[in-house]
């Protein structure tokens, strides 16, 4: 199949909105990355959501939706049908130029080890009232055939740096909710989370001040990080797993962690300080150190993170994808516009090196109106 210009949507792990993102690809190589649109979650929505979130730590069934999750689920698949209606009418994009969505919905609950991996958003409504072909269900796959089910987004990292003046081997971080990793040197990517992203940031911000997060990382600026709070916490065996490795978002929760009663900048300095040491723990895991670091999601708008990492990384160069020429915030929309267009053309979508699957497998089920 030729070029398709595809649709990619993202709601993470931190929940502060929709990203929306248009490509141009024919799976392989990125021909053109076009506009992209953010929707904020209002706290009421957050709430909902992070309602959902709880309720899905007790799920034994991917397909159930007890309580708030029939609520939430009908609401991510709202919101999202909305933000592509929205997106198309402001950036004046005719629908049959579309050839696909790329849809995630929004993860629940993630259980790789037990099978288990649950996103909310139904890709049969939404295809239906789009009236367009809804790419889903990504990770199921993946964790049936034994593997993490996560990352998702390396092959896309590896299309984007295949065509970047950096020095390799280079590492693209996606500080999310959940931070992980890609390394690209030019053969199948290696890939892995690598621990804490905003997620626990974000709560304790929320917690103290009622922010939704430490903004530019003002607040941490001003603290002081307690480093033996730090290494109780990267004690846990999780750090010395070899990759591919990936996390629930509550696996390090801010309720279950034990953290002491900081003031508001020591706290924000401790977390963000364990969410860099986490990223310097993989160093040795991966095949070889990176010479230049590309940093996505919303930890990259976070001024003292990236000031950590560039000194926790040195001497590699550390810059943010916006600086790259790529996108900070619509770096995972526009993965799922590629991982889309990949399902479509029945390309594979996680490997060995990336989610421990035993074989390159294809993912994803194409929803059709």
């Amino acid at each position: 199949m030729g070029l398709v210009r595809a649709i990619g949507l993202m709601s993470g792990t931190s929940l502060d909105g929709v990203d929306v993102a248009l490509i141009e690809t024919d799976g392989e190589r990125i021909a053109a990355l076009g506009p992209t649109g953010y929707r904020p979650y209002s706290e009421s929505e957050r709430d909902l959501l992070r309602q959902a979130l709880a309720a899905g730590a007790a799920l034994s069934d991917r397909w159930q939706r007890p309580g708030v999750l029939a609520e939430a689920d009908d609401f991510v698949t709202r919101v999202h049908a909305e933000m592509v209606e929205t997106f198309l009418a402001t950036e004046h994009i005719k629908k049959s130029d579309v050839g696909i969505v790329g849809f995630h919905g929004q993860t629940v609950l993630h259980r790789p080890a037990t099978r288990l991996t649950v996103q909310i958003g139904n890709g049969e409504k939404l295809a239906e009232r789009l009236k367009l072909p809804v790419a889903h269900d990504f990770r199921a796959a993946d964790v049936a055939a034994g593997g993490q089910g996560a990352p998702l987004v390396p092959v896309f990292h590896q299309a984007l740096a295949r065509d970047l003046d950096r020095p390799h081997p280079m590492a693209v971080l996606n500080l999310g909710g959940v931070a992980n990793v890609t390394f690209v040197d030019g053969g199948d990517p290696v890939a892995c989370d690598t621990g804490p992203g905003n997620a626990l940031i974000d709560d304790f911000m929320r917690a103290r001040v009622g922010a939704p997060y430490d903004n530019h990382g003002d607040a941490a600026a001003d603290g002081k990080a307690d480093q033996s709070f730090i290494d109780g916490i990267l004690a846990d065996p999780f750090f010395e797993l070899k990759t591919p490795k990936s996390l629930d978002r509550n696996a390090f929760a801010f309720g279950n962690i034990g953290l002491p009663d900081y003031s508001v900048a020591d706290g924000a300095a401790t977390l963000s300080a364990l969410t860099v040491q986490a990223v310097g723990r993989i160093l040795p895991l991966l095949p070889e150190v990176p010479k230049a670091w590309i940093v996505a999601g919303g930890g990259a708008r976070n001024r003292t993170l990236m000031k950590m990492l560039q000194r926790r990384l040195a001497p590699a160069t550390v810059e943010t994808a916006d600086q790259a020429g790529w996108s900070s915030d619509a770096l995972e929309a526009q993965a799922f516009a590629y991982l889309a267009v990949r399902t479509l053309n029945d390309l594979p979508i996680t490997f060995p090196k990336t989610t421990g699957v035993a074989a390159p497998l294809t993912g994803g089920v194409v929803a059709r109106p």
